[in-house]
């Protein structure tokens, strides 16, 4: 037996149960099944195996010849679909061959087979599978079907979506306070009880602001609690309303918020929230000035409880803000930069797939005073390039000490004036591009 043949298999048996399983629904498959089964916006029964959807969902390239030697299995020629000629002798070949990790990642055949294995329940297979509306094929599909061409481009310049499964950033890869894990945890809560807090009439819940220097995670912390939750991730660079290609700059505030409310679940990230004070404190053109008011608006309306949308707001400045832009947020999210334990904890998550000699995160800590986990990042892919050079794949503490002060001699550079005359000299050194990468980390 082969596992490009229990593949196979497993996929033909999943499409063969959710035909004939009427209580089953899209949110039941796997996410790559559903890719593969996904058609004009819907997934329909009967679900049809062919070649082409088993490599879409299994990755096995030549399906048919990984089981055409099973006596239950045959191929129609025409359309390419696989199906079994005997499925009690298929269901048993599965059985022997499967183990219960495996259908804690099938909700189908969980549903079928948890009384066959005494470590699956159908409730929680399904409650740890992605649900369909966080697939990308279905954020599409809501897209097209909501906005013409011409719209559809004039909403992405305002916005960028990503499906949970394109978000590569994972809690897991961050260093949090003890109050972001807090508030993270709160919200966690909030979104698992949103009935309750409706029906105890708690609606005020849901609106965040992160605040912090850049490079801090703000981004980064919104982005992994969507791939955590599950959620799809909508996310707006506020400045971009002044863009020359959005035209009426309100409706295509409103046509945030109204994407948003077709995806919910979802988190809606809106950077740059600091741009909101100082338009209305600035002599702005009137329609940037509407539109402004139109997101102020659109805020108060947008609910987790009633609309299914987390709000986050994220400023590099809050001192900019007005009362007008902090009371929208029911909970404020400080994100500083890391002190000395927390640069020692970014170190070892950064790292912990490198080999380094003689590593010491502690004494790395001592020399990054004021560099933030993005900048502690940059030093890192330094070193790895410096030691490339070499023709090194290990490094040693003397390589990441030698990118720190590289890093700090590059900072500086964006420090110094730059009058006329030393411009070109400054090129010449060669570091006029290091100095621009040590703060395009912006997250």
């Amino acid at each position: 037996m082969s596992d490009p043949e229990l593949s196979v298999v497993e996929f033909v048996l999943t499409a063969a149960t959710y035909t004939d399983d009427r209580d089953r629904d899209p949110d039941d498959l796997p996410p790559a099944y559903r890719r593969a089964f996904y058609s004009d916006g819907a997934i329909e029964r009967p679900l049809s195996a062919t070649s082409t959807g088993a490599t879409e969902a299994t990755g096995v390239e030549r399906p048919w010849d990984a089981v055409s030697g099973l006596m239950f299995t045959e191929r129609d020629d025409f359309s390419g679909t696989v199906s079994f000629t005997d499925e009690e002798m298929a269901v048993q070949w599965y059985l022997d061959r499967t183990d219960a990790g495996r259908l804690l990642e099938n909700p189908v055949l969980a549903a079928r087979f948890e009384s066959e294995f005494e470590d699956v329940d159908y409730e929680e297979t399904r409650e740890r599978n992605r649900p369909m509306r966080a697939d990308r094929v279905w954020i599409d599909s809501m897209l097209d079907e909501y906005f013409d061409d011409e719209e559809e481009e004039e909403m992405l310049d305002l916005v960028e979506i990503r499906a949970p499964e394109e978000v590569t950033m994972t809690l897991d890869d961050l260093v949090l306070t003890a109050d972001q894990e807090g508030e993270i945890q709160k919200i966690v809560k909030a979104i698992e009880h949103r009935d309750y807090l409706a029906r105890i009439g708690l609606r005020e819940i849901g609106k965040l602001l992160f605040v912090g220097p850049p490079g801090t995670g703000k981004t980064s912390v919104a982005r992994a609690l969507a791939r955590e939750l599950d959620l799809p991730f909508v996310e707006v660079k506020l400045s971009m309303i002044t863009s020359q290609y959005l035209g009426e700059t309100a409706k295509n505030v409103d046509k945030t918020f109204e994407v948003a409310k077709r995806l919910s679940p979802c988190i809606l990230f809106m950077d740059e929230f600091d741009f909101v004070a100082k338009t209305r404190a600035s002599d702005e053109h009137a329609a940037i000035k509407r539109a402004v008011n139109t997101l102020l608006k659109s805020i108060d309306e947008v609910s987790l409880i009633q609309d299914d949308v987390l709000l986050i707001g994220a400023t590099n400045h809050p001192d900019q803000l007005d009362a007008a832009a902090w009371r929208r947020f029911d909970e404020i999210v400080n994100f500083p930069k890391p002190d000395r334990q927390m640069r020692a904890d970014i170190l070892r998550v950064v790292t912990r797939d490198m080999d380094i000699v003689d590593f010491s995160p502690e004494e790395l800590a001592d020399i990054t005073e004021g560099l933030t986990g993005s900048d502690l990042r940059l030093v890192l892919r330094e070193a790895v390039l410096d030691a490339l050079t070499e023709e090194r794949m290990t490094l040693t503490q003397q390589d990441l000490e030698a990118a720190v002060a590289d890093f700090e001699e590059r900072d500086n550079l964006k420090d110094l004036d730059m009058i006329e005359g030393d411009h070109d000299a400054l090129i010449a050194g060669g570091d006029i591009s290091g100095a621009g990468d040590g703060h395009a980390h912006d997250h």
